[in-house]
């Protein structure tokens, strides 16, 4: 399995209700396709350089794992579909092998 790392922001007003599950949804998504979750840092609302979809906040939340190569495309696809996700970028990390 290769290191990764997940960043993506939501929109700041989102209720903490919706941002658990909505960690959760990630959670499940990374580990169904048989991956592991090693670390969550939520870095909390930042500003944005530009304005997106009508936002210049947004909550930023970080996500290290490591999946196999051929799931990403998938986990991306659900990411791609989660309304709640405003922006979102998987990168391999260099710092694992």
């Amino acid at each position: 399995m290769k290191a990764y790392e997940l960043l993506f922001f939501v929109n700041p007003a989102l209720e903490e209700d919706a941002r658990t599950a909505l960690s959760k949804r990630i959670d499940s998504a990374i580990t169904s396709q048989g991956g592991t979750v090693d670390n969550i840092d939520e870095w909390g609302k930042r500003k944005l350089t530009y304005e997106i979809n009508k936002l210049t906040d947004g909550d930023y939340t970080l996500i290290e794992f490591h999946a196999e190569p051929t799931n990403i495309a998938e986990i991306d696809r659900i990411l791609r579909i989660t309304d709640a996700i405003e922006r979102f970028i998987i990168v391999r990390r260099k710092d694992c092998a």
